[in-house]
C-alpha cells in the first residue's frame, strides 16, 4: 500500500467531515464557507489558519470562477501543500547522522526509532541504537527486540543511568564500527516541565560534543519529536516547548491510522516551520512513510470523492 492509499485509511475521519461541507449542488453559498472555516478548526489546524485558509480559497475560487465540488476540493488541497515546510535534510536517508528521538510519553518514540532501524538496515546502512530512555525499562526491552530483529546493536546502561553516558556510550560504539546511521531513543518528557526539559538539553549538548570527535569526521547531530496525532492542538503546544528548548530539525507524526484528526500535521509545520519528515499510519515497519505534502494534503481533502 503506497503512502496516499495508507493515509487516506488514516485520515478517513477529517475527510468525512469535509465531506459533508463539500456535498453540495448548484452555487457556492455563504454557508459553504461558514461550514468550510468551522470543519477546519475541529480538524485541529487552529482558528487562525482555518480562517487564513477559508479566506486564501474564496479569494481562489473569485479569481478562478470556481463553483463545483471537485474544483474547490482540489484547489484546497494544493493550498495546503503549501502550507508544508519543505526539509532542507532528511537525517534519516542522508547519512552520516545521529538522530536523538523526543517527546512526551507514549508518542511512539521508541517503536519509530525500531521501525527507522529496520528500514536503514535494509538500505544498506550501518546502524546503531541508543537506549538512552533508562527510566522506564520497557523501552530497552523493546529496543532489544528491534535490533535483534534488524541485527543492529543497542547500546544500553542499566535502569536509572545517566542518560546524557549512554548517548556517549553509544557514539564510542558508533565510531568503533564506522556506523552511518546512530538512532538514540530519550525518555518522555513532559513540555510542562522546565527541569526536565533542561535535563534533555543537556543529553542534546553531550552528544552534539561527542559527535564532533568522530574519527571519520564530525556527525551531524538531528533533534526529531514525536508526536502522537490523536493528541490534536496539544500536539502544537508540545511541539513549540520542545523547540524553544532544544531547536528541533523536524518533527515525525505518529497513530495517523483512523482516529486522528489531520490538520495537527498543517498547524505544527505552519506556525513553528517545522518539517514534517514521516508518517506513521499503522504498526508495521512499512507503515512509517516518508511525508509527502502533496500525497497528505490530497488524502485529507479527498479529491478523489465527490
Amino acid at each position: 500500500m503506497g503512502l496516499f492509499d495508507a493515509l487516506s485509511r488514516g485520515l478517513e475521519r477529517s475527510r468525512e467531515t469535509l465531506n459533508e461541507v463539500f456535498y453540495f449542488g448548484g452555487e457556492v453559498s455563504e454557508e459553504f464557507w461558514e461550514d468550510l472555516e468551522d470543519t477546519l478548526v475541529m480538524d485541529d489546524m487552529g482558528a487562525e489558519i482555518a480562517m487564513k485558509l477559508t479566506d486564501e480559497l474564496r479569494e481562489i475560487a473569485a479569481r478562478k470562477n470556481l463553483k463545483t465540488s471537485r474544483q474547490l476540493r482540489c484547489a484546497l488541497a494544493a493550498r495546503l501543500e503549501d502550507y508544508f515546510v519543505p526539509s532542507s535534510c532528511d537525517p534519516i536517508s542522508q547519512t552520516p547522522s545521529c538522530v536523538l528521538f523526543v517527546g512526551i510519553n507514549g508518542a511512539g518514540k521508541t517503536t519509530t526509532v525500531g521501525k527507522i532501524a529496520s528500514k536503514a538496515v535494509a538500505a544498506g546502512k550501518r546502524t546503531v541504537i541508543g537506549s538512552a530512555d533508562t527510566f522506564r525499562a520497557a523501552a530497552i526491552e523493546q529496543l532489544d527486540i528491534w535490533g535483534e530483529r534488524a541485527g543492529v546493536p543497542v547500546v544500553k546502561r542499566t535502569r536509572g543511568a545517566d542518560p546524557a553516558s549512554v548517548c556517549y556510550d553509544v557514539l564510542d560504539e558508533a565510531d568503533r564500527i564506522a556506523a552511518d546511521l546512530v538512532l538514540i531513543d530519550t525518555a518522555g518528557r513532559l513540555h510542562t516541565s522546565a527541569d526536565l526539559m533542561r535535563e534533555l538539553a543537556k543529553v542534546v549538548n553531550v552528544t552534539r560534543k561527542r559527535a564532533e570527535r568522530m574519527r571519520a569526521g564530525p556527525m551531524a547531530v538531528h533533534v526529531v519529536l514525536v508526536i502522537d496525532a490523536t493528541t490534536g492542538q496539544n500536539g502544537l503546544a508540545q511541539a513549540s516547548r520542545f523547540n524553544d528548548s532544544l531547536g528541533l530539525d523536524g518533527v515525525i507524526m505518529t497513530k495517523l491510522d483512523g482516529t486522528a484528526k489531520g490538520g495537527i500535521a498543517l498547524a505544527v509545520a505552519s506556525k513553528l516551520e517545522l518539517p514534517i519528515l514521516a508518517v506513521g499510519v499503522g504498526e508495521q515497519v512499512d507503515d512509517l512513510q516518508t511525508f509527502d505534502a502533496g500525497d497528505f494534503s490530497r488524502a485529507l481533502v479527498g479529491t478523489g470523492e465527490e
